[in-house]
């Protein structure tokens, strides 16, 4: 026996040997994919000229590039959108409806933005939220969350939860669909979704110049904002106590933030319903303009100047701002506040949770209203 050719399980075919032509063995990745979009093309670019909505992300791009070229005394270096067609319509000249789409290119009569291949288009804002689970929808079910569908899978199990969700959506007039599985599936994502899922429209945010103006009006305004807070149950556990001790109103940053989700209308139980929300581009800016219009702007800081308990400013016009879960306020908005304002505690507990304190502080205030009325 010479060596090994007589071995047990010795390859008996030759090794495969990489494509021919360029790109050797990784070109065959690449087929497909067709051609990288032009920077004036790209939706999320600075450069973007196309003439589908500006998403959010640029056009704060294109201003900041604004801004940072005016300093600087220079033209700007973004793009003008509207002036060059990106859309897959008629307009993108993508050919018949029986043409054959070539490798990587989007077949016609499709309608939207294009987008590079590869790369996946984030949903917009304002599109609908699908929320999932079977307590999750029954809750949101039974705290009157605005919904327009219920979507059922087929064959599912009827136990007394799904039989409940059923029934609150006939009674609520909202539409029940049966879809499959395989179909539910699709529409979450692959998320867990027990065989229900319930589409919520989005939220109608209030202007903010409408908030402060609304808020004025009131004996009391009282207003709380909400620096960085990124829990959609935080966020919606103080729209609850905002409604709780007569705020006229809820402000918060449009990114880096949360917004009013599913999860926040649940939370709320209903207020997010009763008390105005509005998103703001910039959080100190609002601030100042609240001060402008006569607020005292209060920030809650575990090493505040000020305690709770002696805050007189309370029974005038106030924004009471409430900093993120783990690094409270930031620099800028810390600045901006007029005072900062720490809760007095017994215990070694270094902080609260931002939904808490901001309820401590909102209960404060309306005593201190209540006692001064």
């Amino acid at each position: 026996m010479a060596g090994n050719s007589q071995r047990r399980g010795r390859r008996v075919a030759s090794k495969a040997s990489a494509p021919k032509g360029s790109g050797g063995k990784n070109r065959d990745s690449l087929a497909g994919r067709g051609r990288t979009l032009p920077a004036d093309e790209r939706p999320w670019h600075k450069a973007y000229s196309g003439t589908e909505k500006l998403p959010q992300r640029t056009a704060w791009k294109q201003e900041k590039e604004r801004r940072a070229a005016a300093e600087e005394g220079r033209a700007p270096k973004i793009g003008q959108p509207g002036s060059k067609d990106t859309t897959w319509g008629k307009g993108g000249g993508r050919g018949t409806a029986n043409a054959k789409p070539a490798r990587g290119k989007q077949p016609a009569g499709r309608s939207g933005p294009r987008v590079a291949p590869g790369r996946k288009s984030n949903p917009a804002k304002d599109s609908p939220e699908l929320l999932v689970g079977r307590n999750p929808v029954l809750e949101a079910l039974r705290t009157q969350v605005p919904a327009t569908a219920l979507y059922t899978a087929l064959g599912i199990d009827m136990d007394d939860r799904v039989k409940e969700i059923v029934r609150t959506a006939a009674d609520r007039g909202i539409a029940i669909l049966e879809v499959s599985r395989a179909e539910l599936d699709r529409m979450t994502g692959g998320v867990l979704h027990q065989g229900v899922g319930l589409q919520v429209p989005p939220f109608a945010y209030e202007p903010f110049e409408d908030l402060v103006a609304a808020a004025l009006e009131q004996p009391a305004p009282l207003l709380v904002a909400l620096d960085g807070v990124t829990d959609p149950r935080n966020l919606g556990a103080v729209i609850r106590s905002a409604a709780a001790f007569g705020a006229q109103g809820v402000f918060v940053p449009e990114r880096r933030a949360a917004g009013i989700t599913a999860t926040a209308w649940r939370t709320s139980a209903g207020a997010a319903a009763r008390v105005p929300v509005a998103q703001v581009t910039n959080l100190t800016r609002s601030l100042k303009a609240c001060q402008d219009a006569g607020f005292m702007v209060v920030g809650l800081d575990a090493d505040g100047e000020t305690d709770l308990y002696d805050l007189e400013a309370a029974v005038g016009p106030l924004v009471v701002v409430v900093g993120s879960e783990g690094r409270g306020l930031s620099r800028l908005v810390g600045q901006t506040c007029d005072l900062t304002v720490s809760i007095p505690m017994i215990s070694e507990v270094e902080s609260l949770n931002a939904s808490v304190a901001a309820a401590v502080t909102l209960a404060e205030v309306a005593r201190r209203r209540a006692v001064e009325g």
